[in-house]
């Protein structure tokens, strides 16, 4: 059942990635539910056996440390309670099977602060409800898994009605749909049926070939013959009014892309272009694939950082281990591991204190397992988490729990909260003193982006285009518009008051040195009294970070 319901998830991603009802390219949540029930059927498949309370519990242990973004640690959550009901028994009824459901959504519904309804907590609550109280008439597994289903879905199609950011855009919710698709797996699984067929599966030969080209790539080189360091796949929906002034001449494209890097594979048709290579910029890669249409399915990940784990696994399979030795070195009092991306991000929180700084944000959330590892990196007696986001606050308060009483969770939501939390610290007092202090800075400042639209839509009142930069203050958009530097004005103007004292610009990687002092002249002229800070972020998808003090 396990595996079955990730085959399907995973066959289906894209949908559920596509569901995004936020307006900028964030549409993860297809990725990091797959990502995650990918680790817990890793596990399963590493400890196969002949009772249902092991196999679940396998399970439940790969979701917990593969948990990425608030999706796939609610989806370990429900999980890790099913496990829980299970446990000790080496069959179960479908009885047992529902009850199970029940108590994945109960420790589901306790591990979120503030449960939104309209949501992937919804349906499961709704689907575990329906079976519960079917098995009370029928002890057929087969069966009570078909009405838990049934009723997944009609819960779906109503989290609309619950949820008004949905019906405003016209979907259902993401998470929900991605556990109906789980859940379709386990119906099929238990009826010795065949998987669905993906709604979008004509460009699986694309991924198939950048699969093969990746891991060729893998097992022929050590880690430190990495020369470029990221693997870099995106896609690209041709524009024919790009291709005016830009002709796509594929063999010329891939000419110029092995300039910048190796492993390259460019395929393309009709609609679309998909592209890999192992590059050190990836960003340079983005702008030059941009030139021809919208950018879709980026995936950036480390590459030496992902062979060190695969030299890891490959060792510990032979009873060797490959990690760091820390035993030797003496353990610091504190260590703070915060995440961040774009490498002027990094290394404005590593000059500011930070041990260890986690690649990730927006688009890429670093896993439990990811956050455990950190805090076992920085090395220290108690360590402080500044997740820098919202949709990574969960999976630090796990790692945090995970590695036990040392480590506590500050929820900055923004990188400005992160910096200004960061500022607070002070290494003379205790770490719940600290985590107090720094919880208290996030209050002192306001955080601002400006990104861009990925598709026609309105949303707090204000019509957005597709291409058109937004500005957004805290979570809300507040201006948009063609012209990054109006946007950027505007959403300034909003966030400035006469109690505003020190403005901090934080530079994108697609904005220039150029606009970026256009903007402080504007500052100077208009708030006069205010200090301008710049610093170079090189973060993707956000034209500019904005702390206002």
């Amino acid at each position: 059942m396990f595996i079955e319901g990730a085959e399907n998830l995973s066959k289906n991603v894209k949908v559920v990635d596509a569901l995004n009802v936020f307006p900028v390219p964030d549409g993860d949540t297809g990725t990091n539910m797959n990502l995650s029930i990918t680790s817990g059927v890793k596990e399963v498949k590493q400890n196969i056996q002949d009772d249902a309370s092991k196999v679940a519990g396998s399970f439940a242990k790969g979701l917990l440390m593969g948990a990425r973004g608030n999706s796939g640690v609610i989806l370990s959550q429900l999980f890790r309670g099913f496990s829980k009901q299970v446990e000790g028994k080496s069959q179960i009824t479908a009885a047992d099977l529902a009850q199970a459901f029940e108590r994945g959504v109960e420790t589901a519904y306790k591990a979120v602060m503030k449960p939104v309804e309209g949501t992937i907590l919804t349906v499961a609550k709704d689907a575990a409800k329906h079976s519960l109280k079917v098995s009370k008439k029928h002890n057929d597994v087969i069966y009570v898994m078909e009405e838990t289903l049934k009723e997944a879905k009609a819960s779906l199609k109503r989290t609309p009605d619950l949820l008004p950011v949905l019906k405003e855009v016209g979907v259902v919710d993401s998470g929900g749909q991605g556990l109906v698709y789980i859940y379709e797996g386990f119906l099929a699984a238990l009826k010795g049926e065949a998987l669905p067929e993906a709604i979008s599966s004509e460009y699986v030969s694309m991924d198939n070939l950048v699969k093969i080209e990746h891991h060729n790539a893998q097992s022929h080189m050590a880690t430190e013959d990495i020369e470029f360091g990221f693997c870099t796949e995106v896609m690209v929906r041709i524009q024919e009014e790009k291709l005016i002034t830009n002709p796509y001449d594929e063999q010329k494209f891939r000419q110029e892309l092995s300039e910048i890097g190796d492993s390259l594979l460019v395929v393309s048709d009709e609609d679309l272009i998909k592209v890999h290579i192992h590059a050190e910029q990836p960003g340079e890669v983005l702008t030059k694939a941009q030139r021809y249409g919208e950018l879709i399915n980026i995936k950036i990940e480390n590459m030496r950082e992902q062979h060190t784990h695969l030299l890891d696994e490959t060792k510990e399979a032979y009873g060797q281990k490959s990690k760091p030795d820390l035993t030797s070195k003496e353990k610091s009092e504190f260590g703070i591991v915060t995440v961040a991306m774009g490498e002027g991000i990094a290394k404005l929180f590593k000059g500011l204190g930070a041990g260890v700084v986690i690649e990730g944000g927006q688009t890429m959330n670093p896993s439990t397992e990811d956050i455990v590892n950190a805090i076992e990196e920085v090395h220290a007696e108690k360590v402080i988490i500044l997740p820098n986001n919202g949709n990574i606050i969960m999976a630090a308060e796990q790692a945090a729990q995970v590695v036990g009483e040392k480590a506590m969770v500050v929820p900055s939501k923004t990188v400005p909260q992160g910096l200004a939390a960061l500022l607070s610290f002070n290494p003379t007092q205790g770490l719940e003193v600290n985590a107090g202090m720094m919880k208290d800075a996030l209050t002192t400042v306001k955080s601002g982006q400006v990104t861009f639209a990925v598709r026609d839509t309105n949303i707090d009142g204000i019509d957005i285009k597709k291409n058109d930069f937004m500005g957004i203050a805290e979570k809300k958009i507040v201006s948009s518009g063609v012209d990054v530097l109006e946007v950027t004005k505007d959403l300034l103007q909003q966030m400035l008051d006469e109690d505003s004292e020190i403005v901090t610009l934080i530079q994108g990687e697609d904005a220039t040195t150029e606009q970026t002092e256009q903007l402080a002249s504007f500052l100077e002229v208009e708030f006069p009294e205010v200090e301008v800070d710049v610093q170079l972020g090189n973060q993707p998808l956000y034209s500019y970070i904005i702390s206002v003090e």
